[in-house]
């Protein structure tokens, strides 16, 4: 059997599915009043504060430094992707991470329309900031199944259980069991 590493601590991963949660929860019952579906929310943005302060504090695969998307990271991506080659890195891909800064970012804007429709008496009843809302609602709706389906293609491709390792916090070893950086 390959050798395994730790590559979600449990913050990471408690993060990860209590905003998957609150979201879901947020977008699918509606029913449960308005009261619930703020506190929803700005439980979401507080979890999101508390995310990137953990990309500056955490170790490994967590912090922003081991996989933020920058050009030569995303350059690099797209080469494999276009040679066919399997991206075996621990931690987050550059394009998984642009997915996952673009939830985070929708995240956070979900809260501030949805704190101005609410607090801020210049926007009460502004029809465009309710369609707003509700395009980033479908925006981040639209990323999240993105990111759940570039998960199961890469699990298949590289013939591991890529979200098994966001409830154990362990995967496979690389042959530097670091995070890639090029």
């Amino acid at each position: 059997m390959a050798s395994r590493v730790t590559l979600w601590d449990p913050f990471v991963r408690l993060f990860h599915w209590s905003l998957a949660a609150s979201f879901l929860l947020n977008r699918f019952l509606t029913e449960a009043g308005e009261s619930v579906h703020e506190w929803l929310g700005y439980g979401a943005v507080g979890l999101v504060a508390l995310r990137v302060a953990w990309g500056f504090a955490a170790t490994g695969a967590a912090r922003w430094d081991h996989f933020w998307p920058t050009r030569s990271r995303l350059a690099a991506h797209l080469r494999e992707i276009r040679a066919g080659q399997p991206h075996r890195r621990l931690g987050h891909s550059p394009l998984g991470a642009v997915v996952m800064i673009g939830m985070m970012l929708g995240i956070v804007l979900l809260g501030v329309t949805g704190f101005a429709m609410q607090e801020i008496d210049y926007f009460w009843g502004d029809e465009r900031l309710n369609v707003l809302h509700a395009w980033l609602a479908d925006a981040v709706l639209v990323l999240a199944a993105v990111h759940v389906m570039a998960a199961v293609v890469q699990s298949l491709w590289l013939g591991e259980n890529l979200p098994l390792s966001m409830i154990t916090g362990r995967r496979r070893a690389t042959s530097s069991s670091h995070p890639h950086r090029p």
